[in-house]
C-alpha cells in the first residue's frame, strides 16, 4: 500500500460506500475510538494500527486517514472496521484482522486457514526469475497456502503454466479465491492440486519447483510469538525430523519430477539452511547447490539444479 497522500481537499463522501449508506462517523472519530480500543487490549502502537486498519479496509494509502479526519465513513464500512478491530483486540495478527496481506505487487486475501505471507519470502520468486532463462515450462509451488508464491510466478514470470499444491483443502480454497481475484493479471494459468508435497505430480516433468515448507520443529512451537503459535495453522509451520521432514520429502520427490537442468528453490529455517543444502548434495541428483541470504543477511534459501541433459 502506498504511503503517498491523496491530492486535493479532504472528501466528505463516505469512503467504502455510498452516501445512501448513511455515513455518520468521521474518520478522525473512528480513528480515536479504535486506537482507544486497541490500547485497552494491549496492542502495541495502537494509533498507528488503528490508522492502518482504517486505510486497509477503505483501500486508501496508509496516511490518508491522518490527513482526512473530517471525511465521513459509510456505516457499513465502519461496521466492517469495527469487526476487524475486535478481532485484532482479541489477539489476531493484523493481516487476519483486516483479511488481507501484501506480497510483492499483490494484495492477497488471508485468514486463519493459511500462513500470513512474509516479506522475506518475497525473495523466493525473485530468485526464480533470476535463475530461469527463457520462457515456457511448468512451475510448481509446493504447499501454496494463500497462493502467494504461485500467483507471483504466474503474474510476473513467463511460464506456460503454474501448479500449486497443498495438503489443506481449506488453504486451496483461499488460494483459488485469490487466483480469481487476480485473474486479469495472470500471464499463465494456475492449476490447484490437493495432496501432500509433490505426490499429486507423480509422473510429471516440470521446469521449476519452489516451496516455503513448514520448517519449525514441534518442540520449538512454544517459543514462537503467540500471534503466530495461537493463530497461524500448525500444519504450515511445523513438522517432524527437527523441522526437516517435509523439506526432505520435497528434495526426494523433486529429483523424480524436475526435468534435466530444472530448478529447485526452497525456503529454510536460517539455522538449518546449510543442513538442507548438505542433504540436497547427498541426494546425488543435483548440482550447483547454494545457500542464499534473505534481506537481513540470514541464510534463508537453498537453490539447486537437477543434473542430466
Amino acid at each position: 500500500m502506498s504511503d503517498s497522500l491523496l491530492e486535493g481537499h479532504p472528501s466528505t463522501a463516505p469512503p467504502g460506500g455510498t452516501a445512501q449508506d448513511g455515513g455518520s462517523e468521521t474518520v478522525g472519530a473512528l480513528h480515536q475510538r479504535l486506537a482507544a480500543q486497541l490500547a485497552a487490549a494491549g496492542v502495541p502502537e495502537p494509533r498507528a494500527e488503528a490508522r492502518d486498519m482504517i486505510a486497509a479496509l477503505l483501500d486508501v494509502p496508509r496516511l490518508w486517514p491522518t490527513v482526512n479526519p473530517t471525511s465521513l465513513v459509510a456505516s457499513s464500512t465502519a461496521a466492517e472496521i469495527d469487526r476487524a478491530a475486535a478481532h485484532r483486540a482479541a489477539g489476531a495478527p493484523f493481516a487476519y484482522a483486516v483479511g488481507r496481506a501484501p506480497f510483492r505487487h499483490l494484495t492477497l486475501a488471508v485468514d486463519e486457514r493459511v500462513l500470513i505471507p512474509r516479506q522475506e519470502t518475497e525473495l523466493l520468486p525473485e530468485i526464480v526469475f533470476e535463475m530461469v532463462r527463457g520462457t515456457g515450462g511448468v512451475a510448481v509451488d509446493v504447499g501454496t497456502g494463500s497462493g502467494a508464491i504461485a500467483l507471483a510466478l504466474a503474474t510476473e514470470g513467463q511460464f506456460d503454466s503454474v501448479i500449486a499444491t497443498d495438503v489443506s483443502l481449506d488453504a486451496l480454497e483461499v488460494a483459488r479465491a485469490n487466483a480469481l481475484l487476480l485473474r486479469d493479471s495472470l500471464r499463465a494459468p494456475v492449476q490447484f492440486m490437493h495432496g501432500a508435497g509433490l505426490q499429486p505430480l507423480a509422473g510429471s516433468r516440470v521446469r521449476v519447483i519452489v516451496s516455503n515448507p513448514p520448517y519449525i520443529a514441534f518442540d520449538e512451537m512454544d517459543a514462537l510469538p503467540s500471534s503466530v503459535r495461537d493463530w497461524e495453522p500448525a500444519v504450515a509451520l511445523c513438522c517432524g525430523d527437527e523441522g526437516l521432514d517435509v523439506t526432505a520429502a520435497i528434495v526426494r520427490d523433486a529429483g523424480n519430477i524436475l526435468e534435466p537442468g530444472g530448478l529447485l528453490v526452497l525456503e529454510a529455517d536460517a539455522r538449518r539452511a546449510s543442513e538442507v543444502a548438505r542433504r540436497i548434495v547427498a541426494d546425488g541428483r543435483y548440482s550447483d547447490v547454494a545457500v542464499r541470504p534473505d534481506l537481513t543477511g540470514r541464510e534463508r534459501f537453498v537453490v539447486a539444479l537437477r543434473t542430466g541433459r
